[in-house]
């Protein structure tokens, strides 16, 4: 691990700075004397794992066959030691967070504790994984390659934050916060080094590698026992890739399941772990998992196999990062936000590269963006002539013109589709939330989108000057309560790389974000409220879905569902796999979210105990649909070195539905197999 002097530095002046806060210049309120009310919370989020688009890749061709591991959702609830503030933040193992849960979350809050979690104090952010569910956004370009909103997707989303929230609120009790950062060298690469190349010196030279290397962790105890980590790292949740069928956290959920695993008393189905930790993105942008700059490579040629290493990787520089934090992290609790309608900033000089005054404009998608990134995947698809997509026809078509002056104000970017402008408001959200999550001395600073490494520095740099705080203790969050694409530099954007041409309100989005955190800023260190800014749009009346649905389940002649097809062999090693097959119904029928699809059952003494389910590494699903109305499950276990020997079995549990739409529930299991 390389630790430059510059890393030092920072980490060596970390601690006296942030105990300094509690009295400094960011905020006008009393010190907590370094004790807070601290709550941590996890639940499930899986949607259903069959025949649903996933997101992240934009693939027609990528729909769910299965599940690796389910995605979850873990809540940190903060509040002051008698104090009136509390912040909770949260994050998701899905791709985004669209405006769509966003508002539903908040809404659901609402109803459950009135005025106590609101938009403000409330942060929701995203691993971004590529293996997640799609179909969770009102955002139509979000859904073109999923073919349209999944109502399942968006109530196992939404209901697993507010169950993981519930879950944080209820266990608030007296704790205490530190903070750590360590350094992470072979986790990442800079996928856009051209663009990257081009930023001013003072921007280069603070990122020697071109890549974010730091890993920061607060560190959350609670009665003297550790319950919480939150370790912010960028790099894409694109280890898997675009040929992967099974739903996945990627390595960011395989980081946070190692870490959670390493801890005994683990038990995901009974209850909340006693230990949560969360692996979320801050500027990621440009920071891709894919060493070798090829999807799918680096640092070997497997891709679960990079999954787990990435992951793993992170783990490692979270505990270093743990293990350095300091003690009593202190301050107050505090929050704000605004919205913004980026369509129509007008940005002033003192945020733009020549000190003249800009607008920003419609959305676009550039032809860079259609091309995608060929070091991770492509994006929003475009389609050629001759190339039809049965909800671009429900939403009326994706024709609309491109006005010279918009061609003019997205310059140089050469403009392909005008979502901004298709009926009824646009195709992608354009009044945004962006927020400041004051947590002791760190200040959490949310944006709505895939900030490049600079962006995010450049951000920070903001708002650190106008708190006037040391910059290690601004925390940038990328992909924070809404979801707009990217946002590189002016001077990135003009290079014309993927992350620019998806820079969608032109080449002033980063500096029209950066006034805005200003206003943010200053009236966080003041104590002064400022307006809410414009309501997002609600596009939730009209949401169609042209995807496949679920007519019934049949089961082959002569077999009952829960059958087994393949029995595993009667004596295995650790370190070989065993597989089994049974016959199923769509797992659409039931998600079993909060529950899981199999058992690796262990026999103790006359009892069979869980040992593994569909949420361990070890573990996959696979589905498959042998004729129309028939398929098949395969469970396969890949046997970790330190399985007890003994006997196992396992148990398959699913769902059936018949021609009238009942849905029944059934058990299969298999035989009984030795480990040893």
């Amino acid at each position: 691990m390389q630790i430059r002097r510059r890393s030092v530095l920072a980490g060596a002046a970390l601690t006296p700075a942030v105990a300094a806060l509690g009295s400094g210049t960011a905020a006008a309120r009393p010190d907590n004397g370094g004790e807070f009310l601290v709550g941590v919370g996890i639940s499930d989020a899986t949607g259903p794992v069959a025949e649903v688009g996933m997101m992240g890749y934009s693939s027609f061709e990528q729909r769910a066959e299965g599940l690796h591991q389910r995605t979850r959702a873990r809540a940190f609830a903060f509040a002051e030691s008698g104090g009136t503030q509390r912040v909770i933040y949260v994050c998701v193992d899905v791709c985004m967070i669209f405006q769509s849960v966003h508002d539903a979350v908040l809404a659901r809050l609402a109803q459950l504790y009135g005025d106590l979690y609101t938009e403000r104090n409330v942060m929701l952010t995203a691993v971004h994984s590529h293996a997640a569910c799609g179909g969770a956004s009102h955002d139509y370009a979000y859904n073109l390659a999923v073919l349209g909103h999944n109502r399942q997707v968006f109530d196992a989303e939404v209901g697993g934050i507010v169950e993981a929230i519930t879950a944080a609120h209820d266990s608030l009790a007296p704790g205490s916060l530190s903070y750590g950062r360590s350094e992470l060298t072979d986790a990442s690469v800079n996928r856009s080094r051209i663009a990257f190349d081009r930023n001013p010196a003072e921007d280069r030279d603070y990122y020697p590698l071109g890549i974010d290397t730091s890993m920061r962790v607060l560190r959350i105890t609670q009665g003297g026992s550790d319950v919480g980590a939150i370790n912010w790292f960028p790099t894409h949740g694109a280890s898997l890739t675009n040929t992967n069928h099974l739903i996945s956290g990627d390595n960011k959920g395989a980081a946070a399941y190692f870490w959670e695993h390493d801890r005994e008393g683990v038990r995901y189905l009974d209850g909340a772990p006693q230990f949560v930790a969360a692996f979320p993105q801050t500027n990621t942008g440009d920071m891709s998992p894919n060493l070798d700059l090829r999807p799918g490579h680096g640092p070997t040629d497997d891709e679960f196999e990079n999954t787990r290493i990435i992951g793993q990787r992170q783990v490692e520089a979270a505990r270093a990062a743990w293990d350095s934090a300091s003690e009593n992290l202190t301050g107050s609790l505090d929050s704000r936000i605004m919205y913004l309608d980026m369509a129509n900033q007008e940005v002033g000089g003192e945020f733009t590269p020549d000190g003249r005054t800009y607008r920003t404009s419609p959305a676009c998608v550039g032809a860079a963006m259609s091309a995608g990134s060929t070091e991770d995947g492509p994006a929003i698809p475009i389609f050629p002539e001759g190339t039809t997509n049965p909800l671009v026809d429900a939403l009326g078509g994706m024709d609309a013109p491109i006005p010279q002056w918009l061609q003019d104000a997205q310059a140089p970017k050469l403009v392909l589709v005008a979502v901004g402008l298709l009926p009824p408001d646009g195709w992608v959200p354009h009044v945004l939330k962006i927020q400041i999550l004051r947590i002791g001395g760190l200040f959490v600073v949310g944006g709505p989108a895939e900030f490049t490494i600079v962006s995010g520095l450049r951000i920070r740099r903001t708002v650190a000057d106008r708190l006037g705080v040391p910059l290690e203790n601004v925390i940038f969050q990328g992909y924070a309560n809404s979801y707009a694409s990217y946002c590189t530099t002016p001077q990135e954007y003009d290079a014309q790389q993927y992350e620019g041409g998806s820079t969608l309100f032109g080449r002033y989005t980063l500096p029209a974000y950066q006034q805005g955190f200003a206003t943010l800023a200053d009236a966080l260190r003041t104590g002064s409220e400022i307006p809410r800014g414009p309501a997002p749009r609600d596009l939730s009346q009209f949401q169609p879905y042209v995807g496949p649905g679920i007519d019934r389940d049949e089961s082959p002649t002569g077999r009952a569902f829960g059958d087994v097809l393949t029995q595993p062999e009667a004596k295995t090693l650790t370190g070989h796999q065993i597989a089994v097959e049974f016959v199923t119904g769509h797992p659409g029928n039931n998600p079993r979210r909060r529950g899981t699809f199999f058992e690796i059952q262990r026999r103790s003494g006359d009892h069979w105990l869980r040992h593994a389910d569909d949420g361990d590494w070890s573990t996959k699903y696979h589905w498959t649909r042998t004729e129309p109305h028939q398929s098949v499950a395969r469970i396969t276990w890949d046997i970790p070195d330190d399985t007890p020997a003994g006997q196992y079995r396992v148990q398959h549990d699913g769902d059936s539905r018949d021609a009238g739409g009942a849905i029944t529930a059934f058990t299969g299991t298999s035989n009984e197999f030795e480990v040893g």
